[in-house]
């Protein structure tokens, strides 16, 4: 079984938050990570190799930064990776991206593509359905559990309300994966030194550049909320009192 990663680097969740000149993404000079909902993708991908034999392929996109995601993930195993590596394909949206990354694999034949549910960052969701429309693959989000079987494989969906969904799907497939789907592994010393034997092909923008057109989202402004105190004193009567402060609930706070 063959099955691609698509995995992204994504400012740490304990970063201080710095907007960039123009306010509308952060800057550079922030501690970066990998994305967590793409660990477990990759976690669930070795594990089906290692049930059921074949390669694990992990891709992202990005600057020269983003190849750490890569490294990591070759040391816990994955068997090679591409990098399609360039500065400006950290401003292209959900549907750019998955261009970029169809176009990148064009040429390879593969059973399954994994996905994290979504990246820490922009938090769309939309980077694993939009690859598959675009290869015409069926899809399943949210997954929690894939087996094989002789059609191709069974997907447990988590749904609302503690309900869960049992699909059957044929192959290829597109599948995003929710976190806690497993317990992720730690790269091992031995794992860390084979990655850097391991192949890692680069892309070049110019490379998938036909496949990328303009951007169907775009972010006008962020800011940081600024934090107030205020303190108000209702006096009276606990009656009146009482009544005053479900006002101000249901009326200016809107909690009610």
């Amino acid at each position: 079984m063959k099955i691609l990663v698509c995995m992204k680097q994504v400012p740490q969740k304990d970063a201080p938050l710095k907007l960039n000149e123009s306010g509308t993404w952060i800057r550079e000079d922030v501690s970066y990570e990998v994305n967590e909902p793409d660990a477990y993708a990759l976690e669930e991908a070795l594990r089906q190799r290692e049930k059921h034999k074949g390669e694990v392929v992990v891709i992202t996109s990005g600057p020269a930064r983003a190849q750490q995601v890569l490294r990591e993930a070759l040391a816990k195993g994955a068997d090679r990776a591409i990098h399609l590596e360039d500065e400006k394909f950290v401003g292209l949206d959900a549907f750019n991206t998955a261009k970029a990354i169809a176009a990148a694999i064009k040429d390879e034949p593969f059973d399954l593509i994994f996905t994290g549910l979504q990246s820490d960052d922009y938090g769309y969701a939309q980077t694993g359905v939009i690859l598959a429309e675009l290869l015409g693959w069926p899809h399943a989000t949210i997954i929690m559990q894939i087996e094989k079987t002789d059609a191709g494989i069974r997907v447990k969906r988590e749904l609302e309300a503690g309900y869960f969904q049992f699909v059957d799907m044929p192959l290829p497939a597109v599948l995003t994966i929710q976190s806690g789907i497993n317990k992720l592994r730690y790269a091992t010393l031995i794992g860390i030194k084979q990655a850097k034997n391991k192949p890692l092909r680069k892309v070049t923008l110019a490379e998938v550049g036909g496949a990328i057109g303009n951007n169907l989202q775009k972010i006008e402004r962020l800011y940081v909320p600024q934090k107030t105190k205020k303190t108000e004193y209702i006096e009276g009567p606990a009656g009146e009192v009482a009544k005053k402060l479900v006002d101000k609930l249901r009326n200016e706070l809107r909690v009610l």
